[in-house]
């Protein structure tokens, strides 16, 4: 009976440790179960730990390197400050020597009322000199002429561009014809004589002058052997060339000039210079003179203004002008070409009045003119029509005989 107690009890003793033992196993899977979900968990903290370690520390950089260009920035902004204080102390500085000076050098008051009343004599003298110039410019070359009419119309040639100016030289015994094609270029030419120019064979061809500039422009004169123009690429420079040699003798800057063309159907001409009986000239507009044209007599020899005088005469519609004894004849057309006609005047003696004389007609001719000279000695205009160089025959009596065509 004991023999089979044991057995049994030892088969008791058996189960049980295996229960205890199968219930210790499965709290230890449950525990490793547990472990490696927080292990996991852990592990993807880690890593988000570590990602965003990285994108703190790329953006620490950016920030770095972003700073680093501001403090270079401003590390040149700081020394052009400085430099401009610097430069402000600088100036300070001589401003304050220089109010030093001034203040030691101020006169008193009695000789600031003394030097204005001396610089209201000088204006008052300056003035009549002035006076005295216009009225011996009347007085010593005192015309007493005036256009009458403008009679007939001779075509002589066609050469050169649509644009250009053609005459010849007004001096006395001067038979050279000159031609200059185009509104800008710098060569000249010149013929012995009308003759010479108009014919097409000649023994004697003509002679090609090469400028020092260009020029600018139609407006241009030969006077004594000098020609007179405009500079290119320069708002009023006026050049005096000589023309046996082909050098600039002498030059001057027309005050007011250069601004506005002086005839509106003529944009490229800024100066026209004209001779007359009384001599050299300059027709010009003057924006601040309600852009009306503007008359200047020149000195020939040193270009030095002799005087100026503001007439009536508007550019707008204008195409050209020509003097006449000291008396401005403005030609008017239209844009599209036409009949050109004289419609205003303006006369330095104060004789005649735009108001009391008859608008004056060219020869029938429907085009237009892009130069126009007055020659004092054939009693002619030498106009460029076109590209056709023609000559208006013109007759001319006393200032109180001024009739229409």
């Amino acid at each position: 009976m004991s023999g089979r107690v044991v057995p049994v009890l030892f088969l008791s003793f058996c189960l049980m440790v295996g229960s205890v033992q199968s219930q210790g196993s499965s709290q230890d899977a449950f525990i490793i179960q547990y472990l490696e979900r927080r292990l996991a968990q852990v592990e993807e903290r880690l890593n988000q730990c570590e990602q965003n370690t990285v994108s703190v520390t790329q953006k620490t950089y950016d920030l770095s390197s972003e700073i680093r260009g501001y403090m270079s920035t401003l590390s040149v902004v700081r020394s052009e400050v400085k430099s401009q204080v610097d430069s402000v102390s600088v100036r300070v500085d001589r401003m304050e020597r220089e109010l030093e000076y001034l203040e030691n050098k101020i006169p008193t008051q009695s000789n600031i009322e003394m030097e204005e009343a001396l610089l209201e004599q000088q204006i008052k003298a300056l003035e009549l000199d002035q006076l005295k110039k216009k009225a011996k410019l009347k007085v010593e070359n005192d015309c007493s002429t005036s256009l009458t009419q403008i009679k007939s119309l001779k075509i002589v040639k066609r050469a050169g561009d649509t644009y250009g100016s053609w005459f010849k030289d007004p001096s006395e015994r001067s038979a050279k014809v000159y031609l200059l094609s185009g509104i800008r270029n710098n060569t000249l030419l010149e013929y012995v004589s009308l003759q010479s120019f108009t014919e097409r064979i000649t023994t004697t061809p003509a002679k090609e002058i090469q400028l020092p500039f260009y020029w600018q422009g139609t407006g241009h004169v030969v006077y004594n052997g000098f020609l007179y123009y405009h500079k290119a690429d320069t708002p009023n420079q006026i050049l005096k060339v000589e023309l046996l040699n082909g050098t600039v003798v002498d030059s001057t800057l027309l005050p007011g000039a250069g601004r506005l063309p002086v005839y509106s159907l003529n944009p490229n001409t800024y100066m026209d210079l004209a001779v007359d009986e009384l001599g050299l000239w300059v027709i010009h507009a003057d924006p601040e003179y309600s852009g009306n044209l503007v008359i200047t007599k020149l000195d020939k020899g040193t270009l030095a203004v002799e005087y100026t005088w503001d007439t009536q005469c508007r550019s707008r519609d204008a195409e050209g002008a020509f003097l006449i004894c000291g008396t401005l004849y403005v030609v008017y057309n239209t844009r599209y070409g036409g009949r050109s006609t004289i419609q205003c005047l303006y006369d330095i003696h104060d004789t005649i009045h735009s108001d009391g004389s008859p608008v004056m007609f060219f020869p029938k001719r429907y085009t237009s003119h892009s130069s126009i000279h007055y020659h004092p000695g054939d009693k002619q205009l030498y106009a460029w029509d076109d590209g056709y160089q023609t000559i208006y025959k013109v007759e001319t009596g006393r200032n109180d005989q001024v009739v229409a065509e």
